[in-house]
């Protein structure tokens, strides 16, 4: 199955095991050696409106991908040793 870019990026991105909506396709990570594509990356989310930075870009890699659907992309982190995604939102107490 052929997809382009273009078309990944109009897919949500949802994790099976937890049911987290991750976000949409913002690039693809090629393997220079294969020219095949080695994961997906989608940009971390803005913190306060922009003005903090960002959160950290999460990369899927393509092993973890299970099917790639019409709207959605379906992946499973549960075989990684690792997450490589965390979207919460934390608020800090300023008060003493």
């Amino acid at each position: 199955m052929l997809v382009s870019l273009s078309e990944l990026r109009e897919k949500e991105v949802i994790d099976v095991d937890t049911g987290a909506r991750i976000g949409y396709i913002d690039d693809v990570e090629i393997d220079s050696e294969t020219s095949s594509a080695a994961a997906l990356i989608v940009y971390g989310r803005p913190r306060f409106f922009g003005l903090f930075g960002r959160e950290e870009d999460i990369i899927i890699k393509c092993s973890e991908i299970k099917l790639i659907g019409e709207d959605a992309i379906l992946i499973s982190t549960a075989d990684s040793s690792k997450s490589t995604y965390k979207h919460s939102f934390r608020v800090k107490s300023l008060s003493k």
